[in-house]
Order: structure tokens, then sequence, then C-alpha cells
């Protein structure tokens, strides 16, 4: 007689597809990063690179994960080399964050946001959002509900701060 087995969560290509929350990363400095643990929360998922045209809307990212972060919003960076313009390693690239914007928030290891190696999570997304769940370059922004569900993406030319960000982080955040 066959057991049948739950499908296993986390980083595969057989996680969950009702939930952001069922998808995990391993952070910038090597510990599991389980989505999990946001379930209740918005996710401003980002991919990054410290060599690019973008790179200075790390700061804007600080400021929403500053003004934020008491309110429950997660700011999450995913630092990803997929348009050849990151460093080449975590601590190079949390160094540089650090030294250069004073960030404080969540980031995971360097990981692929493109293409058939992208990270489940961004599989996932696209299959969601579409072209909007879909990067094109760096600094591509994902607006995740506390439910673990995707509500909206933005270019990279929309800075985190723009109005049509914040209003819809806004939305999504307790009142008061």
């Amino acid at each position: 007689m066959l057991a049948v087995l739950p499908p296993r969560l986390g980083t595969g290509a057989e996680a969950s597809e009702r939930s952001a929350h069922a998808f995990s990363f391993t952070s910038i400095t090597g510990a599991p990063m389980d989505l999990a643990r946001f379930d209740g929360q918005p996710i401003l998922l980002v991919n990054t690179a410290s060599r690019c045209g973008y790179t200075d809307q790390y700061a804007d990212l600080e400021t929403l994960w500053d003004r934020y972060k008491n309110k429950g919003l997660v700011v999450l960076a995913v630092p990803s080399n997929d348009f050849r313009q990151e460093l080449a390693s975590e601590a190079a690239v949390k160094q540089f964050c650090e030294a250069t914007f004073d960030v404080s928030f969540p980031m995971t290891e360097i990981s692929h946001v493109t293409g058939q190696d992208a990270h489940p999570l961004y599989q996932w997304l696209g299959r969601k959002l579409g072209r909007d769940g879909r990067p094109r370059w760096n600094f591509h922004k994902v607006l995740v509900n506390g439910q673990g569900q995707p509500v909206a993406g933005w270019p990279s030319g929309v800075r985190p701060t723009d109005t049509a960000i914040v209003s819809r982080i806004e939305r999504l955040l307790p009142s008061g």
C-alpha cells in the first residue's frame, strides 16, 4: 500500500500556489527565512542590485521601512545578479547596503528572479500577476498583502515612495 504524502512547502517548484507565505529564502547572513513568519503583514518585495542606476532606491526603501515597520509592513530586498549589476557575495552586498544606505530591513541571499532558474516565489508571482509579477530589471517591486496574495507590481522606474505604492501600502495596514 502506498502512502500519499502532502506536498513539501518551501523553495521548490512544488510549493503551495495559495500564498507567498508558503515560500522560503536564505537570508543575506545565511539563516533560514520562512515567509510564513510574515503572515498577517504586507510585504514589499524588491529585487535589488548594488551597481544599478536605480540603486539609490535603497534609501527610499529604508524610508518606507522606518515609516511603516511598526504598523506591520515588511520591506524585503532580494539581491540578484540576473542583470549583471550585483556584487559577487552576500557579505559584499550587506556591507555595501549598510555602509551606503544604512539599510536595516530584511534581505535575502543573492537569488535568481528571472527565467527558469528564478526563485520559486518569483515564478509564482509571474503566474499570479503576469507581467507585473516578472522583473524586467533591477528594483522591480511587488506588494503582497497580509494573506500572502500579490496585489500589485511596479517597474524599476517607479520609486518606492511614489504615491501609487505608498497609497496601496497604507490601504493594507491597520488604521490608527
